[in-house]
């Protein structure tokens, strides 16, 4: 089992130097990776599963804010949870996932990307919000097909990024970076068996969802010739989290779990990350 966490800008704050703080002691921790969410636009009434978010609260921009943590910190992976796929040019996005990906030294592994889910957002960036689910699979197809041309360029017809003969360098680390599909619907299941190197669901599933969902997605795999084996799965868990529960999500087939400290002040925050670090020995892979 692998270990990450998440910093939640509601809980954490904003202040670079706790953050830069935050992310070297999680890594002299021995934590694999962090985890930051995106939100491009909040608006009052903006709710999701009977939880409204306040709409002042601070969302970095993911990819800025891990090119921070990347310069303060040598080995911690890099990742999102989630990156709001549509609601980016895929184009222009390839660009800068490279680039954070090149300037960190091929640490840009945990790349999560979802469809979102407030349709108030959707409408701000100009996207249909029944369209989404449509962009992101056309998204992912033309960041992998950007990451992976040369020098006489790639070409694309899709239905909304056509292009014609275009380079894009420098490229990610080793060639395409991973793609994981997060998400609490069925269409995200399939999306990652069928498009993603992973699975990472949201926490408002039962069990018996959750357990029927990664059935579906490495059906979805096996569907599109993919090796279902391959597809990481990864979860939400407690700070607190029991290592009876632990066992019981390894048996569930979870490579990984991201845990997301919760105390108020950054002293107590690192105290928990102690704590569990010395609960379960987290090592980087």
């Amino acid at each position: 089992m692998r270990f990450a966490i998440s910093h939640q800008p509601a809980v954490h704050g904003l202040d670079p130097d706790r953050l830069a703080d935050f992310a070297r002691h999680a890594e002299e921790c021995g934590f694999e990776g962090l985890y930051l969410p995106e939100h491009v636009v909040l608006h009052p009434g903006a709710a999701l599963g009977g939880f409204e978010f306040p709409p002042t609260t601070p969302y970095l921009d993911p990819l800025d804010a891990l090119a921070f943590v990347a310069s303060a910190t040598s080995r911690l992976l890099l990742g999102t949870a989630v990156l709001l796929l549509p609601y980016h040019h895929p184009v222009t996005l390839a660009k800068r996932l490279a680039t954070v990906d090149v300037l960190s030294k091929g640490r840009l592994r945990l790349l999560t990307v979802g469809v979102g889910a407030l349709p108030g957002e959707a409408r701000a960036m100009g996207v249909d919000f029944a369209s989404r689910g449509r962009r992101a699979d056309e998204a992912i197809d033309v960041l992998r097909l950007l990451w992976s041309g040369g020098a006489d360029g790639v070409s694309h017809a899709g239905e909304f990024y056509p292009f014609e003969d275009l380079c894009s360098f420098p490229q990610p680390v080793g060639g395409p970076l991973p793609i994981h599909v997060g998400g609490s619907s069925a269409a995200a299941a399939r999306r990652a068996g069928r498009r993603g190197d992973g699975w990472f669901p949201g926490g408002a599933l039962t069990p018996d969802e959750r357990a029927r969902q990664f059935d579906l997605a490495r059906a979805a795999a096996a569907e599109a010739g993919r090796d279902p084996a391959a597809l990481e799965y990864t979860r939400w868990a407690s700070i607190d989290v029991p290592e009876s529960s632990v066992e019981a999500y390894a048996a569930q087939g979870v490579t990984r779990l991201v845990v997301s400290p919760t105390a108020d002040d950054p002293d107590g925050r690192h105290a928990q990350l102690s704590a569990f670090a010395s609960r379960f020995r987290p090592r980087p892979v």
